[in-house]
């Protein structure tokens, strides 16, 4: 046992204490310190760490900084200090107090509510998913009553409190199974908190701040996080943890609680190890609220010392510290991303727009912001003004951090969306080379190669997406590439389980090609009913009408949405492609001749689709058709002239 300062460090136990207390320390780090201690006096090259503390893995000096970084804040030593190590530029370091070497080992004091909790493993028999739930319901938070100004700043703890759990869980996961292959990643989902508070103003939290954390350690190619959009169906139900792990297909999962009070928050939580169903830890956290943002920064470094990842250029800049956010602009931001998910895309921007006036130096409101724009154009008819305001957005969110993945992505969509699908391309590809592993990446790309022609190419990435990321099929629409093919079998199938309006329209769509017409009309029926505004649904019900021989209705219908594109300028070029088959099925040509040329000059050119397109056979043979197609024809093979090989 070695004594210094304050502190007494047992290797053997794995202990380190202060005055009696234990001290928080990931694996690496507290190699760190045993290896310091040992050669205290001397100057310690950065090689000779290197190869002592990582001695098998291939390890930049970015995570020795990290690891050194918050071995000096565990000691209690501010910045600029030499009290215990001293930094020998462009060399090493050198522990500089004095110890005393002492036989024995110490004894840990009680050491309760401490962040990360106390190691609990539980066998089968025992994994309750709902166990942390009911400690915190048995064991309230004594305060005062709740304080609505209080929440600007107790939204910002809950965020540190969820990512500290997860740094110190991983990092036991980690150390339990350290047979892992060269190159593997963790997989891991973070299921939305459970508000147990009668409260319902901070339901948005448990799914917002969950997203906040999913974003910040998205970043690491060796840990696979499933995005937020995955795991949202999970904010107001207890979860089955196998269940839940198999249908996202993850080795690890986070559940919890949080219930707030006064000056005061409870977060209990539980990591499980599906693989091995048991829980690795659970435990329940008391403290006071703090400022997030200052914090954020020193518990993402713990995540990346603790899993010892072998970080890239690319990622260490990703994971620089970022510029810090008002708690209440930041109220503002998670309120607007819960609302997005919710499908509330106008009050979403009402949100969004409030935090970037109260802050505008934040990227991620900025993403968001342009995303909840283009999501109000396309499917709520939000006028041509929103696709202007969300390539601002994009924009601005680029010029704050330029390797912002969710940005490039969700510009790249608006591009695409906006016929410059020869731009989208080239930001994904680029995207991809720093983030090989990004499945709404590869989505994003497969969506503009089928814009583009490149049919074949289209499905390989939506399949790549999928099989990085199986969640997609959860969530994501179909493999529409499929359907281009004249494939409709395989594109029926590669539509997700679920009951929204824009999944069924397309099941309608794929049972319409396949002339399964009474199954069709239900099915276009049904998405109506779920969502009568979407663009798509109106398609889809006009096309019921004529399966029904009411084609008055079904091109009233289709008139009305006509309008709607006419008057705002907005739907993407897909979309309006489909009201143009619509109509050419209804016996309207001028019409569907109309929007045909309309789809193909706004961006949309799959010539291998159109050439063979069933729906478009009424009006095929028109010259205006023909003279379309050739139009389409020429900029499909320029496409595939800049993309292919």
């Amino acid at each position: 046992m070695y004594k210094f300062g304050s502190f007494q460090l047992d290797p053997a136990e794995h202990l380190l204490l202060r005055e009696g207390q234990s001290v928080s320390l990931t694996p690496k780090t507290f190699d760190l310190l045993v290896f310091l201690v040992l050669h205290r006096g001397k100057l310690v090259t950065k090689d000779q760490i290197l190869s002592a503390v990582w001695p098998e893995s291939f390890v930049e000096e970015a995570n020795l900084t990290v690891s050194v970084s918050a071995l000096r804040k565990a000691l209690g030593e501010r910045p600029g200090e030499k009290q215990f190590i001293d930094t020998v530029p462009k060399k090493g370091y050198r522990f500089m107090a004095s110890v005393t070497e002492v036989e024995g080992s110490v004894m840990l004091a009680p050491d309760v509510d401490k962040v990360g909790g106390a190691e609990a493993e539980v066998d089968a028999a025992t994994l309750d998913p709902v166990a942390p739930l009911a400690d915190a319901r048995a064991s309230p938070v004594k305060d005062e009553a709740l304080h609505a100004p209080a929440l600007r700043t107790r939204l910002v703890i809950a965020a540190v409190l969820i990512v500290a759990v997860i740094a110190g869980a991983i990092a036991l996961y980690r150390a339990r199974h350290s047979a892992t292959v060269p190159g593997a990643t963790t997989r891991l989902a973070v299921l939305p908190f459970q508000n147990l508070s009668h409260d319902t103003a901070s339901d948005f939290l448990g799914f917002s701040l969950a997203d906040a954390i999913i974003n910040r350690l998205g970043y690491v190619n060796q840990l696979t996080i499933r995005p937020s959009y995955a795991v949202q169906k999970y904010r107001t139900e207890i979860p089955d943890i196998q269940q839940v792990a198999k249908g996202l297909s993850v080795d690890t999962l986070l559940t919890g609680s949080f219930i707030r009070e006064g000056d005061n928050l409870r977060v209990s939580y539980q990591l499980v190890d599906a693989v091995g169903n048991r829980v690795l830890r659970q435990g329940t956290i008391d403290v006071k609220y703090q400022n997030l943002l200052a914090v954020q920064d020193d518990v993402s470094a713990q995540v990346i010392s603790a899993l010892a990842l072998t970080l890239s250029p690319a990622e260490t800049e990703n994971l620089r510290t970022q510029q810090a956010i008002p708690p209440l602009a930041y109220e503002y931001y998670l309120r607007g991303v819960d609302l997005y998910s919710r499908a509330d895309f106008p009050m979403a921007i009402r949100m969004l727009e409030k935090s970037a006036e109260l802050y505008p130096g934040y990227a991620l409101t900025w993403a968001h912001l342009g995303r909840a724009y283009t999501a109000s154009a396309s499917f709520n008819f939000g006028g041509a003004e929103l696709y202007t305001k969300a390539k601002s957005a994009y924009e601005q969110a680029l010029s704050l951090q330029p390797a912002l993945a969710p940005a490039r992505i969700y510009m790249a969509n608006l591009l695409t969306d906006t016929g410059k699908t020869e731009q989208a391309v080239p930001l994904l590809r680029e995207t991809l080379r720093t983030n090989p592993n990004l499945a709404e990446a590869h989505w994003e790309l497969g969506y503009a190669y089928r814009y583009g022609g490149m049919l074949d190419e289209s499905v390989q990435e939506c399949k790549r997406a999928r099989e990085l990321d199986p969640s997609v099929k959860l969530t994501s629409s179909a493999i529409n590439a499929y359907l281009y093919l004249g494939d409709y079998e395989s594109f029926l199938q590669s539509l997700p389980a679920g009951d929204s309006a824009y999944l069924e329209f397309y099941r309608g769509f794929a049972l319409y090609h396949l002339r399964q017409w009474d199954k069709a009309a239900e099915t276009f029926d049904h998405a109506f009913e779920l969502d009568s505004t979407m663009f798509q649904t109106q398609v889809g019900k006009a096309l019921s009408y004529h399966l029904r021989h009411d084609d008055r209705k079904g091109h009233e219908l289709l008139k009305s949405a006509e309008a709607k594109v006419t008057q705002r300028a907005v739907g993407d070029p897909e979309a309006v492609y489909k009201l143009a088959q619509a109509y050419a099925e209804l016996g309207d040509s001028t019409s569907a001749l109309h929007l045909f040329h309309y789809a193909v000059e706004n961006g949309f050119f799959p010539y291998a689709y159109f050439a063979k397109d069933p729906l478009m056979n009424n009006v095929r043979q028109q010259p205006e058709f023909q003279s379309t197609l050739e139009g389409a024809r020429q900029r499909s093979q320029s496409f595939q002239n800049l993309f292919k090989g």
